[in-house]
């Protein structure tokens, strides 16, 4: 179950900015770049959660993977 819902909070962060394509105002950053998913505020709130999501995950899976090998 928390495999589950891990891979529904991943996918919907992962989905979220598709959601907001169409919003005005892109502020400083070009509106085509990988700089503007991190900058802006929109669009950084979710990239950020999900490469910690993502971190954690992949931590968490090697710490599993060390406990496993250590049996």
């Amino acid at each position: 179950m928390k495999k589950f819902a891990f891979l529904f909070v991943l996918s919907f962060l992962l989905v979220v900015p598709f959601f907001s394509w169409a919003h005005p105002g892109h502020g400083e950053t070009d509106g085509y770049s990988i700089i503007h998913y991190f900058v802006e505020p929109m669009h950084a709130v979710v990239s950020y959660s999900a490469l910690i999501v993502s971190f954690l995950y992949i931590r968490n899976m090697r710490k599993k993977a060390r406990a496993n090998k250590n049996l």
